[in-house]
């Protein structure tokens, strides 16, 4: 195999991104190898290529280089990593790199990072659940497999908390499953909470976890979705497992693209963020789902943190319109996790759930919104002047809160134990008042005597 050509003539040297003059032949999202004359070698990726000049994105960024001192050489394709089941219970950096003092990962083949959505002819519908022991998920906003469903939070929230919890506890109702967790950004102490939280699950080599550090390289942080992505791609389809990818935080992610924009004199959009952020993060959302007559399925969990919880932040507010739901926490719910029912939705809950379920749900929901009126109601009149019925829907949301929502770090509830609480915390209503269930279920799980308004 011939060597690989050098080029030495760098024109520019600006933040993650160098200029090479007088190439040929080169490609746009080609790899490339950074050398320096101290012998140090740094990887890179070409995102422009205009006649003899190629943009070259160094992960490790431009840091002790100099124009002189820098040699690149093409490879002549994409960046590629080895994919297959060596990636299970390993810990690795944002590049792939081991962080757990193991070998590299080795695999039978190699795939392009940078990888495709689904071909919408070849997807089968998100269907059937994947249950994460958090009830007020798995109760009112229900993941599906093949989903992409995103957790929007605030400064200040434990979002990263809740997102390793479902890592750790989140399963397929027995069938082969799997965890693929991209952390982003995260300080030394976040992430050996996050080890620590999922530990177990890897050991038990149900996970692959990458972790790109608040001191690693920011240009990093741009790879490491597309990396977690890449190896869910092959445990799922090659595989045949069930994957869960969690990404957090997509907003270190979303400004490693901005520093990468501003680097590039791009002209910037919304809050100085790139104008094609819709189609990047598109670009990596849409790679979960299922495939038709293959087993396994990938369901995407992207975290984002909200900035002062602005929901009309562009990170957030483009993320909403490419997925199928959120689960929002806010400042204001009382309760670990606060998980606001309210404002989070899964619009393919109904595919994976039973009509039970499905009724269920939407009972709570009213009766939560109607306690809302309620509470409201009593700051303008007083609550000795509420009526006993709506003075029940506040008792029913207490009860809800406490007995549903509240969940300690670690406790994972099965599905039958999430539905008990429910029905418990729905039997504080009058009957009448429960209008969205079917009688025979009323009569299967309310005693008799709710229908005269006793309470249990």
């Amino acid at each position: 195999m011939w060597p690989e050509p050098e080029y030495t003539d760098v024109t520019d040297l600006r933040g993650p991104l160098i200029v090479v003059r007088g190439v040929s032949g080169v490609g746009w999202d080609e790899y490339a190898r950074v050398r320096l004359d101290s012998g140090e070698e740094r990887g890179g990726l070409v995102l422009e290529v205009d006649r003899d000049l190629a943009v070259v994105q160094v992960f490790e960024g431009t840091d002790a280089m100099t124009r002189r001192s820098v040699r690149v050489a093409f490879t002549g394709s994409p960046l590629k990593i080895p994919v297959g089941d060596g990636w299970l219970g390993r810990v690795c950096d944002g590049r792939g790199r081991p962080r757990d003092g193991g070998p590299p990962v080795l695999g039978a083949a190699d795939a392009p990072v940078g990888g495709a959505p689904l071909n919408p002819t070849r997807r089968s519908p998100p269907a059937e659940p994947v249950l994460t022991g958090i009830s007020a998920i798995d109760a009112l906003t229900t993941l599906v497999r093949g989903q992409k469903i995103a957790i929007f939070s605030a400064p200040g929230l434990p979002h990263l908390e809740l997102a390793a919890q479902i890592g750790a506890q989140a399963g397929a109702g027995g069938e082969p499953f799997c965890v693929v967790f991209a952390a982003m950004g995260l300080t030394h102490a976040d992430a050996a909470t996050v080890r620590d939280t999922l530990e177990e699950r890897s050991a038990a080599g149900e996970l692959t976890l990458l972790l790109n550090l608040a001191d690693d390289p920011v240009i990093e942080r741009v790879l490491t979705p597309r990396l977690a992505l890449t190896i869910a791609e092959n445990l799922a389809f090659t595989g045949g497992r069930h994957v869960l990818v969690v990404l957090a935080d997509m907003t270190s992610y979303c400004e490693a693209l901005r520093e990468v924009s501003v680097a590039r004199g791009e002209i910037p959009a919304r809050r100085a963020y790139p104008g094609y952020l819709y189609s990047d993060l598109a670009s990596l959302y849409e790679r979960c789902g299922r495939i038709r007559d293959r087993a396994g399925s990938i369901t995407v969990l992207p975290v984002l943190t909200m900035p002062a919880g602005d929901m009309t932040h562009p990170v957030p507010d483009l993320t909403g319109y490419i997925t199928e739901g959120q689960i929002v926490l806010a400042p204001d719910v009382d309760v670990r996790p606060p998980i606001d029912v309210l404002a989070s939705l899964s619009r393919l809950m109904r595919a994976a759930v039973t009509p039970a379920h499905m009724d269920l749900a939407a009972q709570i929901l009213a009766a939560l919104a109607r306690a809302r009126q309620a509470r409201e109601l009593a700051e303008l009149i007083g609550a000795s002047a509420l009526s006993e019925t709506d003075r029940r829907f506040i008792d029913f949301e207490l009860s809800f809160r406490h007995r549903v929502l509240a969940q300690r770090p670690g406790e994972s509830r099965a599905l039958e134990e999430t539905m008990d609480r429910a029905w418990q915390a729905l039997s504080t209503l009058p009957r009448p008042e429960l209008t969205m269930i079917d009688s025979a279920e009323l009569d299967a799980r309310l005693p008799k005597e709710d229908e005269r308004g006793g309470t249990r």
